[in-house]
């Protein structure tokens, strides 16, 4: 790709250039690929101390950068090139991405002087200069020690992402030019965590569902349930009131993917085992293989499989079947009609166990643990019953008191905690019966599910249906929360016109919370939603230092639902405004460094449906070239077409440096070979005491002439030398033009040892690459 001016940003002058390149050389230029601070350029490796680059080339270093104590650690900083017109503090402080202020931060502003976790660092001659606040040193420069730790002031590192920074102090407080900013990591940490890049709209790697269809093939949907195994949705429904001309009670089994029914069981065992047609009021769990065991009104306990022409299932005697939940053995149910407890045979209805509690309706089942949690609204009260001796062990009051509105009683498989839902809350207690968390909604919560792959728990809360109440807005809602610390693990969705008028929504989940199934029995649909995740950043470009000519390369992944794609972006004042790099569309960004470009900084922005995500910017830092090879390149544009060969004028003399040929007209220098002296590689020998002179540097034909026992060379090119010298000596090296030219005093055994130190140590050199981006940058 060739870019033209105004369209790609970051395109130097001069054109473009084709370079010649020699294997000898090709380790001297490797790149030096560092650590990734957010927003900053920054050298070393990944561990400490860290060095990060500022917007004006302020250089910032952190003695410590990971596994640091949270409970405390005292860390040097230290700076140079600081700006001697502008206070900063340095601190600990939440860091918010590039152009934003770096706050909250432990300590605050310290403006008295005696602050441990942060410092005040002001020109000299500032009115604050004393007990408040030390003095920069030459350049900018200084050397501090500050206390952190992972927690304090309004700042939780567990929970956001935090950096050592330095920043404007608050005499000018919207000043973003000194904040450098390096990230840290407490022990159990990584950098930078929880980072995954800058969110712009939503933050990295925010989790959030959106409806991917609408199943109405099922009735009105009083109950979920995915089987575990035959991976198939079964939905207990009564009928629609508004398709008069089909009853659509039973249990219905359709294809999780597009809602198409599979199969449809509508008929059931009455009180006098007949068959009729009966509705699926609430799924109690699974059978092996497929099929699920429900409760049919009024006091029906039924089991069925797709394909199935009717359910099998028998009639009880005693009152209405409040709640159903799978019993001790495979074979027996456990069934609430009321405030009465029992565990009936499946095939007889024989109940082998019963208990009447104090009062109640529902319950939830914890055969880990040996428990049930039966609650008591009407009472406000929550048993505990031990499945063992089929007794009330404990109970404990439901806060808000009696008369609660009803909602469910679920246990979490994973922890044993059991969660109620009364009126606007879900209360949490633990598997001892502690209430540990109250949660909020602004509508009635209906239903709970668990998924132990991940930790979370999914609530469906529905509106009260009644507008003439200004809590109302005929709107449900789906939150998802983790079930350790009960933080929102994904945004709130709403669920248009969910509401609790004609019956109480239900959910299902997949393992793994890729799909929720949520019921909306008003308007007679399941909803299929699908998890989405905005971009988070899993590689970070690094900051590069390459030579003039070199060919350079950034790579940045993330990941996220949908794919999210990618492009870069170029800033070439400072990261005050950014430009897309024209047709830079792929994770790995390649391209030849040019000292115009020397500064300028980049960065990946990743977009997908749910949001858009950045990297932190990195700066590229472009060096002249060194090296015989380097000079050639860097002087090919300007250079003359050919370099001559030396002639050898007495015995004991040597040729002048050979000028070859370069790419568009330009010349490489390379080392002088001998005639019948001794000379060396980029050097001449001449008769002792004579001196020889430097060969031509306009690139004009024509040498100029050694002394007496010198040798005679013909000038070449810009950026090509002749040597000549004393006998023995080293030549001096000839530049013009621009063109970086090799000093004859490096060794080739030097330059070796440079490049098998820079491999060693995880130095990438990247000579060729499958992507280009020629000029763009």
């Amino acid at each position: 790709m060739t870019s033209t001016p105004g369209t790609a940003p970051g395109t130097p002058p001069g054109g473009r250039s084709r370079l010649r390149r020699r294997a000898g050389t090709a380790a001297v230029a490797a790149l030096l690929l560092a650590g990734v601070p957010a927003g900053a350029a920054v050298s070393a490796d990944a561990g400490t101390p860290r060095t990060a680059t500022g917007p004006q080339g302020q250089k910032l270093t952190v003695s410590a950068t990971t596994g640091l104590d949270p409970a405390g650690q005292k860390i040097r900083v230290q700076g140079e090139g600081y700006g001697l017109t502008t206070g900063i503090y340095v601190a600990l402080c939440k860091d918010n991405g590039d152009n934003r202020v770096p706050s909250p931060c432990l300590g605050g502003a310290d403006m008295s002087g005696g602050s441990k976790t942060s410092q005040w660092i002001v020109p000299p001659g500032d009115p604050y200069e004393g007990d408040l606040a030390s003095a920069f040193g030459p350049g900018g420069t200084f050397d501090v020690e500050i206390e952190i730790t992972e927690k304090g002031d309004g700042l939780d590192c567990a929970e956001v992402a935090c950096s050592v920074v330095t920043r404007a102090d608050h005499r000018a407080a919207g000043n973003r030019t000194q904040d450098v900013r390096i990230p840290v990591a407490f022990a159990g940490q990584e950098p930078g965590e929880p980072g995954g890049g800058e969110g712009v709209d939503v933050p990295a790697g925010t989790v959030s569902y959106r409806p991917a269809a609408e199943f109405t093939t099922a009735g009105k949907p009083l109950d979920l349930l995915l089987h575990p195994d035959s991976k198939k949705l079964y939905a207990g429904a009564d009928n629609l009131p508004d398709t008069a001309d089909v009853d659509e009670r039973g249990l219905h089994v359709l294809n999780p993917e597009d809602g198409t029914s599979e199969s449809w069981i509508s008929q059931a065992p009455g009180s006098t085992g007949a068959l009729r047609a009966s509705a699926a009021a609430r799924i109690a769990g699974p059978l092996p293989g497929d099929g699920v065991v429900y409760n049919y009104p009024l006091r029906g306990v039924g089991s069925a499989k797709s394909g199935d022409e009717a359910a099998s299932g028998v009639w009880l005697t005693g009152s209405t079947i409040t709640d159903i939940a799978p019993g001790t053995t495979p074979d027996t149910v456990l069934v609430a009609q009321g405030a009465t407890l029992s565990e009936i045979e499946r095939a007889t209805g024989t109940a082998t166990r019963t208990l009447t509690l104090p009062g109640g309706t529902q319950f939830a089942a914890d055969p880990e643990r040996g428990a049930v949690w039966y609650t008591d609204f009407t009472a406000g009260k929550l048993h505990r019953v031990d499945l063992a001796s089929f007794t009330v062990t404990s109970s404990f009051d439901l806060p808000g008191g009696p008369g609660g509105m009803a909602g469910f009683t679920e246990t979490d498989p994973a922890t044993g905690a059991v969660w109620v839902g009364v009126d606007r809350s879900v209360l949490v207690f633990d598997a001892a019966g502690t209430l540990v968390k109250t949660l909020v909604g602004k509508d009635l919560a209906r239903d709970a599910a668990f998924d132990t792959a991940t930790g979370r728990a999914y609530v469906v809360w529905q509106d009260g249906g009644d507008l003439s109440d200004p809590a109302n807005d005929n709107n449900g809602t789906l939150t998802v929360y983790g079930t350790e610390d009960f933080a929102p693990a994904a945004k709130d969705l709403s669920l248009p016109g969910n509401h609790s008028q004609a019956g109480a929504a239900s959910l299902a989940v997949e393992p793994g919370g890729a799909t929720v199934f949520v019921t909306s029995p008003a308007e007679g649909k399941i909803t299929r939603l699908v998890r989405q995740v905005s971009p988070l950043v899993t590689r970070a470009p690094e900051d590069l230092t390459a030579e003039e000519g070199e060919e350079v390369a950034l790579t940045a992944e993330a990941e996220g639902t949908p794919e999210p794609t990618v492009r870069w972006q170029v800033s070439t004042d400072g990261a005050q405004t950014w430009q897309d790099v024209e047709g830079a569309t792929e994770p790995a960004l390649t391209f030849t460094a040019r000292t115009a470009q020397d500064g300028y900084r980049y960065r990946a922005e990743f977009r997908n449906d749910v949001g858009t995500t950045r990297t932190a910017a990195v700066t590229l830092t472009v060096t002249p070239a060194t090296g015989g090879d380097s000079g050639g390149d860097s002087g090919g544009d300007t250079g003359g077409d050919t370099g001559g060969t030396g002639d050898t004028s007495n015995g004991a003399g040597s040729t002048g440096g050979d000028g070859s040929t370069g790419d568009d007209g330009g010349t490489q220098s390379s080392g002088g070979s001998t005639t019948d002296g001794s000379g060396s590689t980029g050097t001449t020998t001449g008769d002792p005491g004579s001196t020889g002179t430097t060969g031509g540097s306009t690139g004009a034909t024509g040498g100029s002439t050694a002394a007496a026992g010198g040798s005679t060379g013909t000038a070449g090119s810009s950026g090509s030398t002749v040597g000549g010298g004393v006998a023995g000596g080293t030549g001096t090296a000839a530049t013009s033009g621009g063109g970086s030219l090799a000093a004859t005093g490096a060794t080739v055994m030097s330059v070796t040892l440079a490049a098998a130190a820079l491999v060693g140590t995880g130095v990438l050199v990247h000579r060729r690459a499958r992507r280009r981006t020629e000029g763009a940058l």
